[in-house]
């Protein structure tokens, strides 16, 4: 029998989150409107609030997320090879800036490094991103560092933190020829957990290579 594919209501971190706040607010409304008003108080927020959250459940069901077109990298010049390269707490890995120094070797190259700032879930709910930002742009700045003593040409920003959305952004400015995505092994990754090299490569049109970057490893090395 074949499997059925399901599918989650809840569609990202933040909205999961944004589903246990409403629903400590949900039973927090009930019990308030019981202690305030009395037994049948409550039972008609109970209602209220229960045909409320049905109906938002449905229409989520029956509308499910839209599958996106391919994304295609705006035009790169013919001169010149682009490579983009999206990494957080890898960024400054030594395998990451091998895989780059292949990517560019012997050819006219211009390479954008992207560091999505990863933030917890409740900082990003109370739209507390400063620290996230801060952190991810001192780890781009110790890439860049050494990439440019390596001799590559590279520049680099502070991304989205959704890293498939940072990558989306970087494409209508930047352009790219191939796309670095460097994540921790196996069992380790964030990213990797939620799917993100496989969904950029069915999102976007650019050839992408995955660089896995043990930082532990390398650290013992040296």
């Amino acid at each position: 029998m074949a499997e059925r594919a399901t599918w989650n209501p809840l569609r990202s971190e933040q909205e999961a989150f944004q589903f246990l706040i409403g629903a400590i607010a949900y039973f927090a409304a009930i019990v308030v409107a019981s202690v305030l008003g009395g037994v049948w108080a409550g039972v008609a927020v109970f209602a209220v609030l229960t045909a409320a959250a049905v109906t938002w459940f449905l229409n989520r069901y029956r509308h499910p997320p839209a599958v996106k077109d391919p994304v295609s990298s705006r035009a790169t010049p013919a001169h010149e090879h682009r490579v983009l390269v999206v990494a957080n707490e890898t960024v400054a890995g030594r395998r990451l800036h091998e895989a780059v120094r292949r990517a560019t070797e012997g050819r006219p190259s211009r390479v954008l490094v992207i560091s999505p700032a990863l933030n917890s879930p409740i900082r990003h709910f109370v739209s507390d991103e400063d620290g996230a930002r801060r952190a991810a742009q001192e780890r781009l700045d110790r890439s860049l560092n050494a990439l440019g003593g390596e001799g590559i040409d590279a520049s680099g920003q502070v991304g989205d933190a959704d890293p498939v959305q940072a990558i989306e952004d970087a494409l209508r400015t930047f352009g790219a020829d191939e796309i670095i995505i460097s994540t921790h092994p196996e069992g380790r990754s964030n990213w990797l957990e939620k799917g993100v090299v496989s969904g950029a490569r069915k999102r976007f049109t650019v050839p992408i290579t995955h660089v896995v970057v043990d930082l532990d490893a390398e650290a013992a090395a040296r």
